[in-house]
């Protein structure tokens, strides 16, 4: 395996090319650590430390701090790994890991959301932006079931009153025409 290319992604990392092909990203140090450099020849150990060792568990430890700011869904975590461009493998590795002690739970996710969201939001609203967050419908749907079934029609009706204060609703001055603009808004 020969280093192709090397190129700065900001001051501290870059990408590095082997054999023409996008292999991974590393930390200049690394970089000298492991006497990366354009021409050289990598070695299968070194390769397999980088691929085995030194980015899973970088991808851990990034799931982790991410985690500590609060909280994401299995998709949105999927995704900002991607974007730190770590290797699919070391992602899948890193999601594993942190559901494994359940820091990811989508249930419990969609359960909080719910709960924050279920007096100020329509059902179709909070189903679409779980689902815009990568939450599968059939756990949205039994979430929003048990949970709705647990408050009755309180939430709703609160919702309702809240629309009517917001459009300005008086049943005592309100005409036909009105009521009907109302109804279809």
């Amino acid at each position: 395996m020969i280093v192709s290319d090397i190129c700065a992604l900001d001051k501290k990392r870059s990408k590095v090319f082997i054999d023409g092909e996008f292999a991974f990203v590393l930390y200049n140090g690394e970089l000298r650590d492991f006497d990366i450099k354009v021409g050289n020849e990598l070695s299968e150990d070194k390769y397999n430390e980088i691929e085995c060792g030194l980015l899973p568990k970088r991808a851990k430890l990034r799931a982790m701090n991410l985690l500590q700011k609060r909280d994401y869904t299995e998709k949105q975590l999927r995704d900002k790994l991607s974007d730190g461009m770590y290797p699919q493998d070391c992602i899948d590795t890193a999601i594993d890991y942190v559901k494994s002690y359940r820091y990811v739970d989508d249930e419990r996710y969609a359960e909080d959301y719910i709960n924050y969201h279920m007096s100020g939001r329509s059902r179709n609203r909070i189903i679409m932006d779980l689902m815009n967050k990568g939450i599968s419908k059939d756990i949205i749907l039994n979430k929003l079931e048990e949970l709705y079934s647990e408050s009755g029609d309180e939430n709703e009706i609160i919702q309702i009153r809240q629309l009517l204060i917001k459009k300005k609703y008086d049943a005592q001055t309100i005409d036909h025409k009105e009521k009907q603009k109302l109804i279809d808004s």
